[in-house]
């Protein structure tokens, strides 16, 4: 049976990849535009090339040296040797999710903007097909890389299902270890790129955004590639594997209680449900069309349609899967999954209601700008954390029905374990639809960089409006998307948690686990959890600030010494915005992923383990938190400020509009960095701590 089951997960990994193609050469077929179009598109392509290398330098030498330590642990006892290597695979296909991501977005802003040219419909054909392929590209190599490690571990080396696991949680820090690389290394570069262009270009200079006589117009193009398109990417692939992969250990232990049903099924349970959920973004991709109407909830409509049908055919295909696999008894885990599905849905309604300036939230937020920049940043930050009210509902639901639909039928004994492996279940359920769901936010960038495009090669201002509505919609649903990644990474990290807790028991029996919050080592752990993404954003947010400070500059001494720019009689020096940005970015980037594998293995060290758990339930909790209030903030200061520039409150150029545009510029590393970095700091904080619980439970202080 267990060969059937991957056959068919690698099956829906060769029929993602397949497709990504297909949508990649459905793009590339568009014709790229004028040659000035072409010229501009070169620049930021070459720019993106030349950061990613640069990148990738920096990693290697982080991944060899981590690939030694763990190798040291693996000879000391501590770990399989099949650990560093499943390490290893898991960075490499994070990173290439990512890649694949950036290099058909910058293959395909100028064609979107060339097809915008004919009609709103062809741009966001193009757009999204380049969308679809990221979306694609990341469940394909997610299975693939799942299916070969379970193949070389099950077939190859003949281990048991607690070994293969164990070894396969470990990929799972791998990818998070890449993610929060390019999230963060990404996120700075364009964030510090977007600011300087922003500040001096359109509040100091006034002329528009992305106008070819700001030397920081093309960096901030280059940075909508790095950050939200190959940032984007490693990050959601490792969401979607560590969900895959906790649901699947889990299952493996709720069903050691239960002798009727082979643990295998239970394993392949998420994997089969998560191959279903290829052919059913498949099918909703073809869905997603539009007409010429700019309107934001026509727009909305459009994608909607794919990704409701897609959420619609994977509720119908579990129920047979569940019970055709597992039985009859334990159906409560087909609810499981439903509840996880539903709440990513009503996480994203609610996000966009928060964010899209079609709803009263981002229209009032907007009006605060008659009163000024102090009221505007004031109101927006109020919506923010306002907006952590229903992700928290929503998912604490989830949670509860989850483990309770699913441990029914369990015997007292592993009634616990089943409703954990229900709640990791929840999460598969939410990221199903991941082909899609990635392809609504994905296509956002590409849009953007369209509209620089359009802009800077001085084309009918009509196209510059069809490429700011598809602008519009890819912030909205970038925030949607960054919102259900976010509570996808709760209900993962939840269930990683209870993977800890499994590994520290089977490590030492005889340990006992005091988890109560009287205990004062869980209680200490619980205050550095919740600490930590306050000191990570922090971080961040301060890097961003340097590196924005740089480019500022870099941008006034442009203005002020380059003869004849400001009448645009002479080119901008593009490529230093470009080299600041990337060497602040490649700089900054290595303490926030130190943090993230120091801190547990210190708590560990100090703590044990009990103190471990209580640091990663405050990281999750407080993590999530200001996850949401960022995300939330940042996406509808930015839909303001395009809520005002389309012609409300003031219109473009007016000081309601400067106001606007100073909101929208803090808010950039609120919804780009800082915010999306966090729900893969709340996983890898579980992963590391995973990871070495071999070491933390031979060698601690305290607990």
């Amino acid at each position: 049976m267990d060969k059937f089951f991957i056959a068919f997960s690698a099956a829906g990994a060769v029929l993602a990849l397949v497709f990504a193609v297909l949508m990649a050469k459905r793009a590339l077929s568009a014709d790229e535009g004028t040659p000035q179009m072409k010229k501009i598109a070169s620049f930021i392509r070459d720019g993106a090339n030349a950061y990613l290398r640069r990148q990738y330098t920096v990693v290697v030498v982080f991944f060899a040296c981590m690939f030694v330590i763990l190798c040291v642990m693996a000879a000391l006892g501590f770990l399989t040797w099949f650990v560093p290597f499943a390490f290893v695979t898991g960075g490499f296909f994070s990173g290439l999710s990512g890649f694949v991501g950036m290099k058909i977005a910058t293959s395909s802003n100028a064609r979107t903007a060339n097809a915008c040219r004919t009609g709103l419909n062809a741009g966001l054909r193009v757009a999204f097909s380049a969308g679809t392929v990221m979306g694609f590209t990341v469940v394909g190599l997610g299975l693939l890389d799942i299916s070969i490690w379970y193949i070389l571990l099950r077939f190859v080396f003949h281990l048991e299902m607690e070994a293969i696991t164990s070894a396969m949680l470990t990929f799972g820090m791998g990818a998070s270890s890449m993610a929060l690389f390019a999230r963060v290394g990404g996120g700075i570069f364009t964030k510090a790129a977007d600011v300087g262009a922003d500040l001096v270009g359109k509040v100091e200079a006034g002329i528009p955004e992305d106008d070819p006589r700001n030397p920081a117009a093309i960096a901030d193009n280059v940075g909508d590639n790095v950050g939200d398109v190959a940032g984007m990417g490693a990050d959601l692939y490792e969401s979607y594997v560590g969900s895959l992969i906790s649901a699947c250990a889990l299952g493996v232990v709720a069903f050691n209680y239960i002798d009727a049903v082979d643990r295998t099924f239970a394993f392949a349970v998420p994997l089969l449900l998560a191959a279903i959920g290829v052919l059913a973004s498949v099918i909703g991709s073809f869905l997603v069309r539009t007409g010429e109407s700019t309107d934001q909830l026509t727009l909305l409509k459009a994608l909607r349609r794919g990704t409701n049908t897609s959420a619609i055919l994977i509720a119908v295909c579990a129920f047979p899967l569940v019970w055709f696999m597992l039985g009859k008894d334990f159906i409560g885990l087909y609810a499981a999954i439903i509840s996880g599905l539903l709440a990513g849905v009503l996480i994203g309604r609610f996000t966009e209601y928060y964010t899209s300036d079609t709803y009263n939230p981002t229209k009032h937020l907007a009006a605060s700008s008659e009163t000024g920049t102090a009221t505007l940043v004031i109101d927006g930050i109020s919506l923010g954390m306002m907006s952590t009210i229903m992700p928290v509902i929503i998912v604490s639901a989830c949670i509860l029905i989850s483990y309770y639909v699913s441990g029914i039928n369990a015997p007292e004994a592993g009634r616990n374990a089943m409703g954990l492996y229900g709640i990791a279940l929840a999460a598969v359920g939410m990221l199903s639809t991941l082909g899609i769901t990635l392809a609504t936010d994905a296509y956002g960038p590409v849009a953007d960089n369209a509209g620089g495009i359009a802009q800077m090669a001085g084309l009918d201002p009509v196209v510059r409006e069809r490429t700011d509505a598809l602008d519009s919609l890819g912030n909205t649903t970038a925030a949607t998307g960054k919102g259900f990644a976010i509570g996808s990474a709760a209900l993962t990290a939840l269930a990683l948690i209870a993977n800890y807790v499994e590994k520290v028991q089977s490590l030492d029996a005889g340990l006992v686990l005091d988890m109560s919050v009287m205990n004062p080592v869980v209680l200490v752990g619980v205050f550095i959890g919740a600490c930590l993404p306050f000191v990570f954003a922090a971080i961040t947010m301060g890097a961003i600030g340097r590196a924005a400070h740089s480019v500022v500059l870099e941008v006034r001494r442009q203005f002020r010494e380059i003869k004849g720019l400001m009448e645009g009689k002479t080119d901008a020096e593009y490529a230093k915005c470009v080299d600041l940005c990337t060497k602040a970015s490649l700089k900054e980037m290595v303490l926030p992923t130190l943090i993230a594998i120091v801190v547990p293995i210190v708590t560990g060290v100090v703590l044990g383990p009990s103190g471990v758990i209580g640091m990663l339930c405050g990281a999750t909790i407080s993590g999530f938190l200001l996850a949401v209030f960022m995300s939330n903030s940042g996406g509808a200061w930015d839909n303001a400020k395009k809520y005002i520039e389309v012609g409300h409150c003031g219109g473009k150029g007016s000081d309601n509009d400067k106001s606007a545009i100073v909101g929208d510029t803090i808010g950039d590393p609120f919804k780009d960095t800082s915010g999306p970095s966090i729900n893969i700091l709340i996983k890898l904080l579980s992963m590391v701590s995973i990871v070495f619980a071999a070491l933390v439970v031979n060698f601690h202080i305290f607990g």
